[in-house]
């Protein structure tokens, strides 16, 4: 039985729709791939810190918890958790021990298992995980995105919990404003539009898109039949729901998917392709980072360090290189050594009077050339607590190049998390992940029913 049909066995008739597209199984993890560059080598872990001899267990009840757990007929990862790391602090045989017996339980095949134990050990070396909150996170991200249980409920909450937090920020400013907009009597009348318009500018959402959204939401109570100020948070939900469209799913005829990064410096570009990169290995991709922004070394540097921790190949040339050469060549490497995805970086500004716009064209056409079709998708960076500043640069990078989607960092700890609303209004972009933290699992996808929920609900 492999992975995914006992995991199907253990979810019940939801794990249907969490299967892979075409339902074929995908690997648990695979090899570290390579790095081409030196000093960006993906960290070694001697079997020897694998080793079966974990010391003896005071009681083997763990192993009783965690098969009762795994029969229990729902895949509940954090009654998982609970057994693997009772009395665990730190990462070690005994841990190790308990992810065989987990691993052997789901009959996930032995090399696959020794391989994400492996790689998991490496991570936690290099990344010195020695709290047990930080090693519970981690074991999490990793087992849920391995098992492709994302979707699955208690794992959608927990999400959702992250972004309420994230939000908290933008959900003050906005609150204290709705609250007493809300709790008026009477109907929606001219003050009433006028203070939603003044909630809406506060919140950084901007002048255009305020209007729009105004204008939107007066045809929505109209249809709802909502006339009463009290009512209105249910209209402003349903709004806020359905502005965010969707990411499309991008057409790939042959591999490698290639994505191509945009965005300015400074708004977390570097370290989002790195998270990026950790999800796609998690999910058993081989992965390719590409260093296209050559006139930063500091930036070839970080994506090299980030290569190695998380087991994505590098492609890398001297900086000042051609950043379409990189691409180009980057490309020929990932068709010759079978990698399934490529991520580029580019340039968010240059030191040169070459126009930045022009070169990120330039880079398309070359990759079009190289690759029919890529890239196949252009990816925007943008940095939530710039606010109308990442309105602005949506604008300029879309109408250069044609953004398919927007990653959006630094929500936790800002209150203009309203630029999200005012980007899908403006743009029609979608926003396919969110950043709310610094760890590489705080970058999560976006759901616009779970943002607007997180921002109205009581």
């Amino acid at each position: 039985m492999g992975l995914f049909s006992t995991v199907k066995k253990l979810l019940g008739s939801d794990a249907a729709t969490a299967m892979p597209s075409g339902g074929q199984p995908q690997e648990l993890a695979q090899q570290p791939v390579g790095a081409q560059t030196p000093g960006a080598q993906t960290p070694v872990v001697q079997m020897t810190d694998l080793s079966d001899t974990a010391p003896t267990e005071p009681s083997q009840a763990w192993r009783d918890s965690l098969a009762a757990a795994l029969s229990a007929g729902r895949a509940k990862i954090s009654d998982w958790l609970a057994v693997l790391l009772t009395d665990i602090a730190s990462p070690g045989p005994q841990l190790w021990a308990r992810l065989r017996f987990l691993f052997a339980t789901l009959d996930v095949p032995g090399p696959e298992a020794e391989a994400f134990i492996a790689e998991f050990a490496a991570w936690a070396q290099a990344m010195n995980l020695q709290k047990p909150e930080d090693l519970r996170s981690e074991l999490r991200y990793r087992l849920i995105l391995a098992l492709d249980l994302e979707q699955e409920q208690e794992e959608r909450t927990s999400i959702f919990q992250k972004l309420t937090q994230g939000l908290a920020k933008t959900r003050e400013r906005f609150s204290a404003g709705l609250g007493a907009l809300f709790g008026r009597t009477g109907g929606l009348d001219a003050a009433f539009w006028d203070g939603l318009e003044e909630i809406f500018i506060m919140a950084d959402m901007g002048s255009e898109a305020t209007q729009k959204l105004i204008s939107n939401l007066k045809t929505r109570a109209r249809s709802m039949g909502v006339t009463e100020a009290a009512r209105f948070r249910e209209v402003l939900g349903s709004e806020l729901e359905g502005i965010f469209p969707l990411p499309k799913k991008p057409k790939v005829a042959a591999a490698p998917e290639v994505v191509m990064m945009v965005g300015v410096n400074g708004v977390g570009k570097t370290t989002t392709i790195a998270k990026l990169a950790y999800r796609a290995r998690l999910q058993g991709r081989k992965v390719l980072i590409a260093a296209g922004d050559t006139f930063r070394a500091a930036a070839i540097g970080q994506l090299e360090i980030w290569a190695g921790r998380v087991g994505a190949g590098i492609f890398s040339k001297a900086e000042g290189s051609d950043p379409a050469a990189v691409a180009f060549e980057a490309v020929d490497m990932a068709q010759r050594e079978g990698f399934d995805l490529v991520l580029l970086d580019t340039a968010g500004r240059l030191h040169t009077k070459v126009n930045l716009m022009e070169e990120l064209r330039k880079i398309k056409r070359v990759l079009d050339k190289k690759h029919p079709g890529a890239p196949h998708r252009t990816v925007l960076v943008i940095d939530a607590t710039t606010g109308q500043n990442a309105l602005s640069q949506t604008k300029l990078f879309h109408e250069a190049v044609g953004v398919d989607e927007i990653v959006l960092t630094k929500l936790d700890g800002t209150a203009k998390g309203g630029v999200m609303v005012s980007v899908a209004i403006t743009h029609k972009l979608p926003i396919s992940f969110i950043g709310l933290g610094e760890r590489m699992e705080d970058l999560r996808p976006f759901v616009g029913e779970d943002f607007a929920k997180a921002l109205l609900d009581d």
